[in-house]
């Protein structure tokens, strides 16, 4: 709990300019501290709160900010005495001085002072924050807490000072508040000044119960309990809605007294000397340029692409800016230095400008909140061009001329004026350039189950794009290929790359991503047809907020930041788009959800071309209008556009030999085989062309890229597939090998086991399949179920047709609602051919159970079929093929019934088909008798 303590100790501590020690102060508990009562035994209890004081206190007195700090914690177990082991309180010299009172620990009646025989802190300078681009010169001032052991009470007592010299004298505390569930055993939240200091006090939270006394001469606002526990908020409320659980004070009368106070630290007279290195770039850009509006665009790209970033908050830097010229030396500052230079030159250029705070991370102010400096964490530019504002923020990139109308991302700001000025709402406008542009090409002229071909080009602004333009120019290509693959993977489904690039425009602030590859196609079976969404810019387009509770029903949803998105799409679509139509919202130009939305869409021959825009145009929906805003963006989502496959099916067996036909399978091969090369220690890239060759029953060609993935680096999944390829062709020894391979790799794993038994009962070892079986049987765990289903299907090939049914019966008694058990039975009695009738109503049953029933309407049929009920059989396997065109049991049978019904031409294509899906067919079937 002191470690908590101390981090939200250290975020009450508002910056400020002193002359302060280096090192630690040693003294006593100042005068104006009330003391904490001492501990009592009912505190000390095992059942007591770990937090045995929780004290804090401030004084706001002449310019200065003193907290104090006073915890005590119970060592209950072996965790906390370990996360107390050491004791950090970090502070910043610069801001003014730790002040160290108390380190010690109660033992029973026992103090033992960690302070006495002068023990000091250790004190350590770590610039903690360096990677966040923020030198802040915090110290950490460490001891070991020797001897703690459970039982123990660690007692600690410190306090920081602060007054900054930028604020004029005045002052600004915050103070956390401790919410209910937490539990003390003593808590405390005090705040005093002098009843002749102008203090303003506020707290935010509701059900605080502060009480506020005055005695000699200063006023005290005292808390002595948690708050309640906070109620749950929307996550997507507006800032200015928060209710922070804070004791915030200042001593500014109004807003205006916090801009006139901080206006001098923006002064820019005489900043720019005459003959400097600045005074030459001003007039550079005025010799360039006459129109103030690309003179204000010089300076910003001059302060934005010439200065880097780095946070100072040493030597008063929270609030003091440093000097223009100093900052153009360094070549780096943060944003009040930047904010100071771009300010001397749009000044010197006789461009109007003044200097306005901002709450950056907030992105608000929140209602009704005290004027505190300390609301702010960010400043930048407002210049007046031909009587309209303009928004300059120097710690941004790639602003540039088309770009100077654009709005920052928070609400409110401060100008800061020698007159004062109060706050100032900022105009919620969209870009005028997009800040992101994707354009797609996706070629599926090959087919709608095939993969297709895309080339992808994303295109964007402001600071994304500075960071790809680093790794453009700084990145080694192998890490610009992970990134691209990394943005392709958003942006399409199993995407791999064939080729890629990153760049960056400095004239433009544009950078590009492209790529070009391979992905997954999007199609789907639904409603009788192949389906593919184009959702576009409609992806942006979520409205789901949650105004369910009346306390929620007043307040706004928040939507983001001004944004303006473009998103073009071009789709080839197989057979010169013969029998392919559009359905969903073909056309859009409306406003919702604070966005609107514009969207052209084009059939024209076999190419689809999509055009969304999508303009974030207000920063949140009133409440009154999130319920009929709620149902527009489904019943928009719910219209999605989609291109409609046509109205007879195409299987996956057709698009293939298609493809062969057409020539549309060698481009495919050529990215595969690009992909390689682009990456060839990728094995994705070699299993990806594998499953390719295997899906268009080219299953011996895939041998070579799975042992290549293998080589690479070996998985169970992979020996055991290629174990199933060396089946096909007719390897058995190399088939065997592979599955002791993966047995050897990963023992328990499900599918090599029951690859090596099957392989066992169908070579002659039938004890050692079966004793395999049962060994992962008698084991348990959670593939038992599959282990037991695989002995059936064992004991059934080996011709043990009563003890393969037993086993199945077992299962089905214990599981009498399992679909997939009751499907397994009747098809193992009608391969079987026994138990005909009570098959009948295990398909039936698991039929009922399913959604689909594909395998069970393909077992059904082969009850049929040993029947002698081939219009029956006939029925079920065309339901079957409806939904699962290919699925190789359901062709071949049914070209057996065909056969059988005379029509010779149909049954000769069913069983090609069948044959090219599974080459091993017609053995299967064999072993039941069943043969063309």
């Amino acid at each position: 709990m002191i470690r908590g303590a101390i981090a939200a100790t250290v975020a009450i501590v508002v910056a400020g300019a002193a002359q302060a020690s280096e090192a630690p102060l040693y003294k006593p508990t100042p005068d104006w501290v009330k003391p904490a009562p001492p501990f009592t035994p009912a505190q000390l209890a095992p059942s007591a709160p770990l937090t045995v004081l929780y004290d804090m206190q401030q004084r706001l007195q002449d310019g200065e900010v003193w907290s104090y700090f006073d915890s005590a914690t119970r060592m209950a177990n072996a965790d906390v005495v370990t996360r107390n082991g050491t004791l950090t309180l970090p502070w910043q010299p610069d801001h003014g001085d730790l002040v160290i009172h108390r380190v010690e620990i109660v033992r029973g009646g026992e103090r033992i002072d960690l302070l006495a025989g002068g023990k000091r802190f250790n004190v350590l300078r770590r610039e903690q924050q360096l990677e966040q681009l923020e030198v802040n010169g915090v110290l950490s001032a460490t001891m070991a807490i020797e001897g703690l052991r459970i039982g123990d009470v660690l007692h600690v007592a410190f306090s920081t000072t602060n007054r900054d010299t930028a604020l004029g004298g005045r002052m600004q505390a915050l103070m956390p508040l401790p919410t209910a569930p937490a539990r003390f055993g003593f808590l405390r939240a005090r705040m005093i000044w002098p009843v002749a200091e102008p203090v303003q006090w506020k707290i935010y939270a509701d059900g605080a119960k502060p009480v506020v006394t005055t005695a000699n001469g200063y006023r005290e606002v005292l808390i002595e309990s948690p708050l309640p526990k906070l109620p749950d908020m929307p996550q997507d409320m507006p800032v200015r809605f928060a209710k922070p659980t804070l004791l915030e004070a200042t001593s500014f009368a109004d807003w205006p007294a916090v801009s006139r106070t901080m206006a001098p630290l923006y002064d820019t007279k005489g900043l720019i000397a005459p003959g400097s290195p600045l005074a030459a770039e001003v007039a550079r850009i005025k010799a360039a340029e006459s129109d103030p509006r690309k003179r204000a665009a010089l300076a910003l790209d001059l302060v934005q692409d010439k200065v880097r970033y780095l946070f100072n908050g040493m030597n008063g830097g929270n609030y003091l800016p440093q000097p223009p010229a100093e900052t153009w030396s360094l070549r780096y500052g943060d944003c009040k230095a930047k904010t100071l230079l771009l300010l001397a030159l749009l000044r010197g250029l006789d461009i109007e400008a003044e200097a306005v705070v901002a709450p950056a991370q907030a992105g608000d102010v929140i209602d009704g909140r005290l004027p505190i400096p300390g609301a702010f964490d960010h400043v930048i530019v407002r210049a007046t061009i031909g009587g309209e504002s303009v928004w300059l923020d120097g710690t941004m990139s790639g602003t540039r001329l088309a770009d100077l109308d654009d709005v920052p991302t928070f609400r409110t700001v401060l100008p800061l004026r020698p007159a004062g000025a109060g706050l100032m709402p900022v105009p919620f406008r969209a870009p005028a350039r997009p800040v992101g542009e994707v354009v797609m090409d996706v070629d599926q002229r090959a087919g709608v189950t095939m993969p297709v071909l895309m080339k992808t080009t994303l295109r964007m602004r402001g600071p994304q794009a500075a960071m790809v333009g680093l790794v453009a120019t700084q990145a080694a290509p192998e890490q610009q290929r992970d990134m691209v693959q990394q943005v392709m993977n958003e942006l399409m489904s199993g995407a791999r790359l064939t080729e890629q690039s990153v760049a960056y425009d400095a004239a433009t602030g544009i950078a590009t991503i492209s790529a070009s590859g391979l992905a997954s196609s999007g199609w789907q079976w639904d409603r009788g047809r192949h389906r593919i969404a184009l959702d576009g810019g409609m992806s942006e387009l979520n409205f789901q907020p949650d105004r369910a509770r009346p306390a929620w029903r007043s307040i706004p949803v928040q939507i983001g930041e001004p944004r303006r998105t473009r998103y073009h799409e071009t789709l080839r679509l197989p057979q010169n788009g013969r029998g392919y139509t559009l359905a969903g919202d073909q056309t859009l130009a409306e406003t919702m959800a604070a966005r609107t939305i514009n969207r052209r869409v084009a059939l024209d021959g076999g190419t689809v071309t999509l055009d969304d825009e999508v303009v974030t145009v207000a920063p949140d929906v009133p409440a009154d209008a999130v319920a009929a805003t709620r149902a527009r963006v489904a019943l928009v989502k719910a219209r999605k556009l989609e291109v409609v496959g046509p109205a007879v099916r195409q299987s996956h067996v057709a698009d293939v030999a298609e493809a062969r036909r057409n020539g549309t399978l060698q481009p495919l091969l050529a990215a595969y085989a690009k992909a390689i090369a682009n990456d060839p220690e990728d094995r994705e890239n070699y299993l990806n062309r594998a499953r390719f060759l295997a899906g268009i029953y080219d299953y011996k060609g895939a041998i070579p890229d799975v042992t290549r993935a293998i080589e690479i680096e070996p998985t169970v999944d992979d020996y055991v597939w290629r174990a199933s390829l060396y089946e096909i062709a007719g390897d058995a020894k190399r088939q065997r090998a592979d599955l002791d391979e993966a047995i050897a790799l990963d023992p328990g794993a499900a599918a090599a086991a029951i690859g090596l038994a099957s392989y066992q009962a169908k070579h002659g070892e039938r004890d050692a399949g079966l004793a395999l079986m049962q060994e992962r049987i008698d084991a348990g765990g959670k593939e038992v179920l599959t282990y037991q289903m695989a002995k059936a299907d064992m004991l059934a090939d080996l011709g043990e047709r009563d003890g393969a049914l037993a086993v199945l019966d077992e299962l089905v008694v214990a599981n009498p609602t399992d679909a997939q058990l009751l499907n397994a039975r009747c098809w193992m009695k009608a391969t079987l051919s026994v138990q005909l009738d009570t098959a009948l109503k295990d398909c039936n049953r698991s039929i009922e159970l399913t959604d689909t029933g594909v395998q069970a309407l393909d077992s059904r049929a082969m009850v049929h079929y040993r029947l002698g009920q081939m219009d029956a059989a006939l029925a079920d396997l065309g339901a079957a093929l409806e939904t699962a065109p290919d699925l190789p049991a359901s062709l071949y049978l049914r070209g057996i019934v065909l056969q059988k019904q005379g029509k010779s031409a149909e049954a000769t294509a069913a069983l090609a088909t069948a044959r090219t899906i599974a080459p091993l067919i017609d053995a299967q079937y064999a072993r039941w008798g069943i043969k063309p």
